[in-house]
């Protein structure tokens, strides 16, 4: 059985002066963790629903991943930049310290915030929203432990604030 680790955050996010929307996530799983990049599981649909979503071809490198977020005037980061967990299990998140998103927002143009999941919207709802004042939007994960939405579904849902 895994046991739990204090594990830090170790890859900045993905910003620039054009990023209007910040997406959030909960926490780097042990994949992303690994690539030192954000949704690095090879089964999580983000870099695909938003290759499809922005008729791109889909990124493969860091960088290309970079780019993309980049040019569609997005961010990427997430809620949590220290907590214990079990391997990657969102559920077993406890002892959070939270990133400095109201820090990202005071230097930035970005209006909205997109939660990938429930569980990232309830923990920035919990860790950030009094710092931040600004509401997010919960948006279906795009974890393959969210089977129930197809990539389309997926991509018709985000496509609603993304685009």
């Amino acid at each position: 059985m895994e046991e739990y680790q204090t594990i830090r955050h170790t890859f900045e996010p993905v910003w620039d002066e054009h990023s209007e929307i910040l997406i959030v996530g909960t926490f780097p799983s042990v994949k992303s963790r690994e690539n030192n990049f954000y949704y690095g599981h090879p089964q999580n649909r983000f870099w695909k629903m938003l290759a499809r979503l922005y008729h791109q071809e889909l990124p493969q490198t860091i960088e290309e991943k970079k780019a993309l977020v980049l040019s569609r005037h997005l961010a990427v980061w997430d809620v949590i930049s220290q907590c214990d967990i079990i391997g990657s299990s969102d559920s077993s998140i406890r002892n959070v310290v939270a990133s400095d998103i109201a820090g990202l927002l005071a230097k930035s143009r970005i209006h909205t915030i997109a939660a990938n999941g429930a569980k990232a919207y309830d923990l920035y709802k919990k860790h950030q929203l009094a710092q931040t004042g600004l509401e997010a939007v919960k948006l279906p994960s795009t974890s393959p432990a969210n089977a129930a939405w197809t990539l389309e579904r997926l991509q018709e849902a985000w496509g609603r604030v993304l685009l």
